[in-house]
């Protein structure tokens, strides 16, 4: 509990890990533009969940984020 603020390596192996999903959401919005996945970065901000109720999901979504 609480491990990024008490051991260095696990501060340093969540950041790398924002970032790298981070880039992976830049990258998944040039291929599915309409979902806007550069702006809510994996999260379901309300405009997004909107899309996925309109034109579904994609392989990319992760099913334990979606809330329909």
């Amino acid at each position: 509990v609480k491990g990024d603020s008490k051991i260095k390596e696990i501060s340093a192996a969540s950041i790398i890990a924002k970032v790298a999903r981070d880039n992976e959401m830049t990258h998944l919005n040039k291929r599915c533009t309409i979902y806007d996945f550069n702006k809510n970065k994996g999260y379901g901000s309300p405009h997004h969940l909107q899309t996925i109720s309109l034109f579904g999901k994609t392989i990319h979504h992760r099913e334990s984020f979606l809330k329909l």
